[in-house]
C-alpha cells in the first residue's frame, strides 16, 4: 500500500518520454551539442594550465589547439598510417610502437571505453609522458552504446570514478591522480534520450550527483 501511495503522490509526467526509442539516436548531434561534450570541454578549460609544451591527442589535435597556452607543439597519435595528419603511428597498448618521455600533456578524451586492454593503454600513456607531464582523460559512465565504434573496433567499457581512479593509481601512483564526475539524474536522462545541452539550463547541466556519472574526468601526473 505504501508503494502505491508513493507512486500516486510522485506521478511521473512522461509527456513524450514514454517511448522505447530515444528522441535522438545520435547523441543529440541532430539537435545541438551533446551533453557529454559540454562536460568534456568544461574539464579541459578548467585544466588548461597544463595544456602546454608538447601536446598529443588521438586521431586529431582540435582540443590541443583550442586550449593550448603559450607556445606549443602538436602530435597526433594514430593506430595506422591512413591518417595523413598523424605524426606518431602507434598503439597505446604496445610500448614498442610508442616514443618514450616525449609528451608534456596528453589529452585523451572518450577513448579508453573503446580499448579492450585499457590497462595496457594506461601504461602506454604513462610511457609517452615526459617527467612531470600530465594526462587529461575523460571516459564514459552513463551512456548509450556508440554504434559507430562498436561496429568498427568495439565499445567495451563503462567506468565509475572509483574504477578508473584505481586503474590509474596502479600506474601513476596514489598521490598523482585526481578524479571528478559530471552528471545528475536529469542530465543523464536527457543524454540517453538524445536531448541537447541547449535544451537544459546551466544549473541543470552542472548540478552534480555522484550517483549519476555521465562523464568521469581524470588528471594524472607522471613523477
Amino acid at each position: 500500500m505504501k508503494k502505491f501511495f508513493e507512486r500516486f503522490i510522485k506521478q511521473p509526467k512522461w509527456h513524450n518520454l514514454r517511448s522505447t526509442t530515444p528522441i535522438s539516436e545520435v547523441f543529440a548531434l541532430d539537435r545541438g551539442t551533446p551533453i557529454d561534450r559540454i562536460y568534456i570541454e568544461h574539464f579541459l578549460e578548467s585544466n588548461k594550465d597544463c595544456i602546454k609544451g608538447t601536446l598529443c591527442e588521438i586521431g586529431e589535435n582540435s582540443y590541443s589547439k583550442k586550449y593550448a597556452i603559450g607556445t606549443a607543439s602538436f602530435e597526433i597519435l594514430h593506430f595506422t598510417n591512413d591518417n595523413k595528419n598523424a605524426t606518431i603511428i602507434g598503439d597505446l597498448t604496445d610500448l614498442l610502437t610508442l616514443p618514450e618521455n616525449k609528451i608534456d600533456c596528453f589529452i585523451l578524451t572518450q577513448t579508453l571505453n573503446f580499448i579492450y586492454d585499457f590497462k595496457s593503454a594506461i601504461h602506454g600513456l604513462h610511457y609517452m609522458l615526459s617527467s612531470g607531464g600530465t594526462a587529461l582523460v575523460t571516459v564514459s559512465g552513463i551512456s548509450q552504446i556508440s554504434r559507430y565504434d562498436m561496429d568498427r573496433w568495439g565499445d567495451y567499457w563503462r567506468f565509475t570514478d572509483l574504477s578508473i581512479k584505481k586503474a590509474f593509481i596502479e600506474v601513476f601512483g596514489e598521490n598523482n591522480v585526481e578524479v571528478e564526475t559530471y552528471g545528475n539524474v536529469l542530465s543523464s536522462i536527457a543524454f540517453l534520450e538524445g536531448i541537447s545541452a541547449e535544451e537544459l539550463t546551466t544549473e541543470e547541466l552542472f548540478y552534480k550527483d555522484q550517483n549519476y556519472q555521465i562523464i568521469i574526468t581524470l588528471r594524472a601526473k607522471k613523477q
